[in-house]
């Protein structure tokens, strides 16, 4: 532990294997469709609950937690509250992540390494183990909710969101698959109790009951995974949430202990806590790419980001800039930015109708 520590790690666990009923709930949750169209989820179903399968001789997970709010942050609230603003999920904020996890858990498994072969160097007669193992970070068939449960990190919340006393929910997760016997750590109870806060507060219902997820209807999947045409039926609903969306770990009562990470890589750029949607619609496709280096979002690329920006704007409060800035790409190269923009623009009409007649005297 004290080498995670000295990495950064606010918690480290090990886990044994054996994953026979998570396996099943993967598969009836990919049977009823919820994966949508994520079929990288289906393409490795068995797998992910074998660790041997993916790596060979796996018989332990090292599993770690990073924290990762980030420091002077705004208030996410304010964002929320403010139908101009865009609100971006709180991961996303700063460096991705994919790369911090990964060079950290090296380092550790590279520590690993060195105190296996001193110890085999100070042992008579002995000889090395050799260390087998593979780093993960989010990048391969691995369920990582339900490893880091057994390694004792925490329990699965009802939002299915690993959950932890001492840290909420605002971490990332990363594993090391190895060979060597470890003694693995306890799992701790769950705490979640009656408390209901997480399905209640879910914009589009993708909370379809404790621990069910329908990621069809999650905005982090419509904003993120989804390619195509965003449904119209949710489009209100998602608000100004232009990549992700946080409400069920905001509300979530154990998020009051939630960690502020001191890793400057998790330090929030471009000023993306508190932009205008307005200001972020009006970016070249070169100032994305420029912007968004080394950041999560940069994957979702400039047209689906335009898709959702063209949401937003089209759910913020009626204002002569909001049409002008959906105006400028009513002509837009994609089909799929030029969708949403008219739909936004028939948003907004409806809204500068709506008050207008207010305004009208009876």
């Amino acid at each position: 532990m004290i080498w995670g520590q000295e990495l950064g790690f606010a918690e480290l666990g090990i886990a044994d294997t054996e994953l026979s009923a998570d396996e099943a709930r993967l598969g009836a949750w990919l049977d009823a469709g919820r994966h949508g169209e994520m079929d990288y989820m289906a393409r490795h179903r068995g797998r992910r609950a074998r660790p041997s399968e993916v790596v060979p001789g796996t018989i332990r997970v090292i599993t770690a937690r990073l924290d990762y709010l980030p420091r002077r942050a705004k208030d996410p609230e304010d964002a929320l509250s403010d139908s101009r603003k865009a609100y971006i999920s709180r991961y996303a904020l700063g460096r991705d992540y994919h790369k911090v996890m990964r060079q950290r858990l090296q380092q550790l498994a590279d520590r690993i390494g060195k105190a296996i072969r001193s110890s085999a160097d100070n042992s008579v007669g002995s000889s090395a183990h050799t260390w087998r193992y593979r780093v993960f970070t989010d990048s391969a068939p691995v369920l990582e909710v339900a490893l880091a449960a057994k390694a004792g990190l925490g329990w699965r919340g009802k939002h299915t969101l690993l959950l932890t006393r001492d840290a909420g929910s605002f971490f990332f997760l990363g594993e090391i698959y190895t060979d060597l016997p470890l003694p693995v750590t306890a799992a701790v109870s769950a705490h979640c109790g009656t408390c209901r806060a997480c399905l209640d507060i879910c914009p589009t219902g993708a909370i379809v009951a404790p621990y069910e997820l329908d990621a069809r209807r999650c905005i982090s999947y419509l904003t993120i995974e989804l390619k195509g045409s965003i449904p119209e039926r949710f489009r209100r609903l998602i608000g100004n949430r232009v990549y992700g969306c946080d409400d069920c770990q905001l509300v979530c009562p154990w998020n009051k202990y939630a960690q502020i990470s001191d890793e400057p890589d998790f330090d929030v750029r471009h000023g993306l806590d508190d932009a205008d949607l307005t200001e972020l619609f009006a970016w070249s496709e070169s100032d994305f790419n420029v912007r968004m280096e080394g950041s999560a979002i940069r994957r979702i690329g400039f047209e689906r980001w335009l898709r959702n920006l063209a949401v937003g704007l089209g759910n913020a409060d009626y204002g002569d800039d909001i049409v002008a800035a959906l105006d400028a790409r009513r002509n837009d190269p994609s089909p799929l930015v030029r969708e949403h923009v008219a739909w936004a623009l028939r948003e907004q009409e409806q809204k500068r109708a709506a008050a207008c007649s207010r305004k009208t005297p009876a």
